[in-house]
């Protein structure tokens, strides 16, 4: 009896991973870890907003319209909750692009009226805060890249045969994606780089 027990968890160990269970598990793994880095990557944006609306109103300080707009939307991201369920909801999930990209836009804004005053482009904090925040657009933009194409490479697992019976006996469901009518706005970093921030030396007299 021993024996014939020892050979049914046996034959039902090379099932599971026959039909791709282990697969699932692992995709399912990388998916979750993509996913991680783009909430961390999102944050890391969402911590330079204080200083950087700081220090753009010490030489702006009339531009209040804006720093409202990007101060309302860095509330509006704080108010999503982030569960572990956020990603497999595609309502929530929705509502978190939308959060993001609407401070994408106000951060566009907020960086082009800085465009308009020279004293505060050559500030040397408000250039370290541009350049951490073009670095941190770059690599939100990378992250999720990578989350796209976790979950691309997840939901083809999960929907061809046999993995897609697997998937349905260990209720492994098909998890929403970043949304194609909001791609434009999300995968479009705020413009951050002017090129030479730093005032043009003064001509030299002749």
């Amino acid at each position: 009896m021993k024996f014939l027990r020892n050979l049914v968890l046996l034959l039902l160990a090379f099932s599971v991973a026959g039909c791709g269970y282990n697969a699932i598990q692992r995709q399912d793994e990388a998916v979750k870890a993509a996913w991680s880095e783009v909430l961390n990557q999102y944050q890391r944006r969402s911590d330079l907003v204080p200083n950087l609306v700081n220090t753009v109103k010490g030489y702006a300080q009339h531009e209040e319209k804006v720093f409202t707009e990007v101060t309302n939307a860095r509330a509006k991201v704080g108010s999503v909750q982030v569960t572990p369920e956020l990603a497999n909801d595609p309502a929530a999930l929705a509502k978190f692009q939308a959060a993001q990209g609407e401070l994408g836009n106000a951060l566009s804004r907020l960086m082009v009226v800085s465009e308009n005053y020279p004293n505060l482009k050559a500030d040397g904090l408000f250039q370290n805060l541009q350049a951490q925040l073009e670095g941190t657009e770059n690599r939100i933009t990378v992250a999720r890249n990578r989350y796209v194409s976790s979950v691309q490479d997840y939901n083809s697992m999960i929907r061809t045969f046999p993995n897609n019976l697997t998937a349905k006996m260990f209720g492994y469901q098909v998890k929403p994606n970043f949304s194609v009518e909001n791609e434009k706005a999300i995968s479009t970093a705020p413009t951050v780089d002017f090129g030479n921030s730093a005032p043009a030396p003064a001509a030299s007299a002749h």
